[in-house]
């Protein structure tokens, strides 16, 4: 499936979450290239989607339980650009579920090409910025979930 046959928060296909993301010019560099940084807005919107997908959405997650996402770990490798108007896909995919960790890999395509692959742990703090396990409602997804079941590889502990 393409970007354009993608929805607009993406879809979860063969075990992962396809977000669609065109390349604008304010995520080019002078040479028309997507800015390095610009990689870390693209994850982080599909990651935010598919967090939506599983019923969890960060605002209301961070008022009415006291807990936010952070990103603890991120390592990316970058193989090939993107550029200007380019039409790319970031598929996420749950590697395992910690008590308060979720290690997903994110790889940036376009068609067929991989562009970058990142390695994201992201850790769940309460209000005082502190570990606190996952919210119950995330871990209930992430565990019950027919199409959930094919993403996740370990299951959570």
């Amino acid at each position: 499936m393409s970007g354009a046959e993608l929805p607009p928060g993406g879809a979860v296909i063969d075990g992962a979450h396809r977000f669609p993301i065109r390349v604008y010019y304010e995520d080019t560099d002078a040479a028309g290239i997507v800015y390095y940084a610009n990689y870390l807005k693209f994850i982080e919107r599909a990651r935010t989607e598919m967090m939506r997908r599983f019923g969890v959405e960060h605002e209301k997650s961070r008022q009415s339980e006291g807990t936010a996402f952070i990103v603890r770990r991120a390592e990316l490798e970058f193989l090939a650009p993107a550029r200007l108007d380019d039409a790319l896909i970031v598929e996420t995919r749950i590697v395992d579920v910690g008590g308060a960790t979720i290690r997903l890999t994110q790889d940036v395509r376009r068609a067929h090409v991989l562009l970058v692959r990142a390695v994201i742990l992201v850790a769940t703090v309460g209000r005082q910025g502190r570990p606190v396990r996952l919210p119950p409602a995330l871990r209930a997804a992430l565990n019950s979930r027919h199409e959930t079941s094919r993403m996740v590889t370990t299951h959570a502990r």
